[in-house]
């Protein structure tokens, strides 16, 4: 039993691998694909390990290096194919920088929560940055409106990778409040969303998870200035 949740992880690292390669061969959209399938594996081996009772250091550490493969390289390598190659060294600096924060944000990770699940994180996760730099891609390559705009999506992938080892906290989805006057509110915000996926799915998962990067970062600032009000 204790294999069946590493088989998860493993997968997420195999799809990983394989978006990699499909970048490199021009594949992009199928590339962003493998992503996030990688996503959905990655979530499943911590919900199957514990409903399972087999938890372990082991998976904790396999899981880690798994995420560098596909929320780090992957969506890199899927960046620099598509975009960052334009920028020479430049471009290849910028991903590799967000490769390297990546890991740090994982290694950070680990220390702080070691047994307990937080309720927010700190910095945002690699997973959710993974997702974020995908979806920016895919609309790139959707719209053509957005070609002469490279500078902008390099400089905005430096953002990112800053935001993954900055102290901005993010809200955590692992404990949303489930109960009896709750459940129809969700249930509600749910089809709406899913309804958005279906009509424009690169279209509103963009701007679902750019909303997410937002309000950590306005949240953070504005938490940064009624500190400094208070001081004052």
């Amino acid at each position: 039993m204790y294999i069946f949740p590493n088989l998860f992880t493993a997968a997420s690292a195999f799809l990983g691998m394989i978006g990699i390669i499909a970048s490199s061969n021009g594949q992009f959209e199928k590339a962003a694909i493998y992503i996030l399938l990688s996503l959905v594996f990655d979530g499943l081996d911590g919900r199957v390990a514990r409903l399972t009772n087999t938890t372990s250091k082991f998976g904790a550490e396999f899981d880690s290096l798994a995420d560098v493969i596909a929320f780090g390289a992957a969506p890199s390598m899927l960046f620099y194919f598509s975009i960052g190659h334009q920028f020479g060294k430049l471009g290849a600096l910028f991903c590799a920088m967000y490769v390297v924060f990546g890991a740090i944000r994982l290694a950070r990770f680990n220390v702080m929560s070691i047994s307990t699940e937080p309720s927010v994180f700190i910095g945002i996760p690699i997973p959710g940055a993974a997702v974020v730099l995908t979806m920016w891609i895919l609309t790139y390559l959707e719209y053509p409106v957005m070609q002469g705009y490279e500078i902008l999506m390099l400089l905005s992938l430096g953002v990112l990778s800053f935001l993954m080892v900055s102290n901005i906290r993010y809200p955590s989805f692992k404990k949303i409040d489930l109960k009896k006057a709750n459940l129809i509110k969700v249930l509600i915000a749910l089809i709406l969303v899913f309804s958005l996926l279906y009509l424009f799915p690169i279209e509103s998962t963009t701007l679902l998870i750019t909303a997410y990067l937002l309000y950590g970062l306005l949240r953070g600032v504005y938490t940064f200035i009624v500190a400094k009000r208070k001081k004052i």
